[in-house]
């Protein structure tokens, strides 16, 4: 599903990533990620593709939103546990959107 997101300018968080074998308990952790997102002031919305190469972009209204959601435990325990366990590698890249056109 599509973000609804309002009129720009916000921020896209964009993070890809390549994964590690197996589970071991990520689709749960990826699962109340959004959940939590959802939850922290400033969010916008989320979407996500997993593939050979996984693509979430969450959206948020401003940089301190995002650096809020950056230091939340919760999320904190998630990215420790994804540099040991689940990614093979990741990129996280912060864009600000200041366009934004389409249909349906």
């Amino acid at each position: 599903m599509l973000a609804l997101t309002p009129e720009p300018p916000y921020y896209a968080v964009i993070f890809t990533s390549t994964r590690t074998d197996g589970d071991n308990g990520y689709a749960e952790m990826a699962e109340r990620m959004v959940e939590l997102a959802a939850e922290q002031p400033g969010f916008l919305g989320v979407e996500s593709a997993r593939e050979a190469i996984g693509i979430t972009v969450s959206y948020w209204r401003d940089l301190e939103s995002i650096a809020a959601w950056k230091r939340n435990a919760e999320h904190r325990e998630a990215q420790r546990l994804g540099r040991s366990q689940w990614y093979a590698g990741f990129r996280l890249r912060i864009a600000k959107v200041e366009r934004e056109y389409g249909m349906g």
